[in-house]
């Protein structure tokens, strides 16, 4: 019994110094297409009204698992009205690899319909994973 008590202790200490431990972390979004598997993870989450929020897209082939460098896509996001607000960017780059960046601003709150599109290159098929994103409100202006 005491090993039991002894370990769950341990346990509650790991987890209270992994809490304290730095900053948290915006969730990481897994979705799947048919060829890849990526990862987005945004600077802020939830993000906030016409604030720029940077997203953080890894790309990997689905069936070997490795990285998938010097492709070329678009994250993008609308609130599903036709002529209603909307917001994208292009994936550029990151030194890591399979790792691209794009920067979006959300110009109202409410619930965004988004959606990053891909392809490895010109010769491949452009494939689509989409999700929603609900967005909060601008943060209060500081200045009186």
């Amino acid at each position: 019994m005491t090993r039991v008590v002894r370990a769950v202790g341990w346990g509650v200490l790991a987890l209270a110094l992994v809490a304290c431990s730095g900053e948290r972390q915006p969730p990481v979004l897994r979705l799947m297409s048919k060829s890849y598997a990526f990862s987005i993870q945004p600077s802020d989450s939830p993000p906030r009204a016409r604030e720029d929020i940077i997203y953080k897209v890894t790309v990997r082939d689905r069936k070997t698992n490795e990285p998938i460098d010097n492709g070329i896509g678009q994250i993008f996001a609308d609130m599903g009205q036709v002529q209603g607000p909307h917001t994208w960017d292009g994936l550029a780059n990151s030194p890591e690899p399979g790792t691209y960046r794009a920067k979006l601003n959300f110009t109202l709150s409410g619930t965004w319909a988004m959606a990053v599109r891909f392809q490895r290159d010109s010769l491949h098929p452009l494939e689509r994973v989409d999700w929603m994103q609900e967005v909060y409100d601008e943060r209060p202006d500081s200045i009186p």
